[in-house]
């Protein structure tokens, strides 16, 4: 049996039903593949602010470090000194969102399936604001040529192995932030020309929100710098029903940390609700990591077949109310888990 070390963060509001939801599937995919996770908690967020002083515990960071991947649920209002810290620390640069129609969910479209690749570790997002005199803010935007490339070869690397349309989309505003897009721009459109294979255009950032909701199946990869990434990426879960469907990878050369892209939704913790899908298949994301990384055929596998459970239950309407369903957060985790040891095959 493989075993993995994964850091482990609840996370605030819904967070921990989520997680509560989630471990439901990760046990089902031992009992299955025989891919074990060993999970250590690793407190953070707004409830370790008030316990320990700190929204990221030095003892939580230690434990990150000391494992092979991290899960992590929604956190609350203390997010920026949560994940934006760790992605830094990390330098988990790559942003991965992967938006996909699903059945039986109300979506735009059936043909939905796009990827954001965004960048993660620098733009407005360093936090480096300022004020001057009584009146007067300012926030400095870094983007560097370092993250530049490394974002537009990723999102280049991620287009040549989807089953998708081999294209890239870069996303910027060069026409009026000519020099920090200018260079974001410039070296995508440098790195498409060592992709012969993939297509390549580019959109300013306010056509691509209209294009998002006008003709969201055009869309393959779209590659952003952080703050526009963050930003479309929200808008485009609409479209396949909400948050609630959206997981997300923050990766990096040697770790990786996975998390659903939404808040900590304090407005619907304990009434048991909340759509799992979201850091579910966040875990299938990172499934599919551990076995790339690692060489793990079963670990590929369990992904594949953590989305073929969520399938299952969204078509048999084993699902929360979000999703058409009347049955509790875990209680879908539960048929997700079910589908899965089920499987044959």
């Amino acid at each position: 049996m493989t075993e993995y070390t994964i850091s482990l963060i609840p996370g605030d509001g819904i967070g921990p039903e989520l997680t509560e939801a989630t471990l439901k599937v990760t046990e089902a995919v031992e009992k299955k593949f025989g891919v074990k996770l060993k999970m250590v908690e690793a407190p953070a967020g707004d409830i370790a602010l008030e316990k320990f002083g700190k929204a990221l515990p030095e003892d939580s960071v230690e434990k990150i470090k000391a494992s092979h991947a991290c899960l992590k649920g929604p956190v609350g209002e203390s997010a920026a000194d949560v994940i934006v810290k760790l992605r830094i620390m990390f330098d988990l640069y790559a942003n991965l969102r992967p938006l996909k129609a699903y059945p039986a969910v109300e979506v735009a479209r059936p043909d939905i399936d796009m990827m954001f690749v965004r960048e993660n570790t620098e733009d407005v997002y360093k936090g480096l604001e300022f004020t001057i005199g009584n009146d007067t803010t300012l926030c400095l935007r870094v983007i560097t040529r370092k993250n530049c490339e490394r974002i537009a070869k990723r999102a280049f690397e991620v287009a040549r192995l989807r089953n998708g349309k081999k294209k890239v989309t870069a996303i910027h505003k060069a026409n009026v932030m000519r020099v920090t897009d200018g260079l974001f721009a410039g070296i995508c459109r440098e790195t498409a020309k060592q992709y012969p294979d993939i297509a390549f255009n580019e959109l300013y950032v306010d056509a691509a929100s209209m294009r998002l909701i006008k003709a969201p199946q055009d869309f393959d990869v779209l590659c952003t710098c952080n703050m526009f990434g963050d930003i479309l990426s929200d808008e485009a879960a609409q479209l396949i029903g909400g948050l609630g469907m959206a997981p997300g990878a923050n990766i990096g050369d040697t770790f990786g940390l996975f998390e659903p892209i939404h808040g900590s939704a304090p407005n619907r913790a304990g009434k048991h609700t909340a759509n799992p899908i979201s850091m579910i298949l966040s875990a299938k994301m990172m499934y599919e990591w551990l076995g790339e990384k690692y060489g793990d055929k079963k670990a590929l596998q369990a992904g594949n077949a953590i989305e073929n459970g969520v399938i299952y239950a969204l078509n048999n309407r084993q699902t929360v109310p979000d999703c058409g369903g009347n049955t509790t957060t875990v209680g879908m985790a539960e048929a997700i888990a079910a589908a899965i040891t089920a499987r044959t095959g």
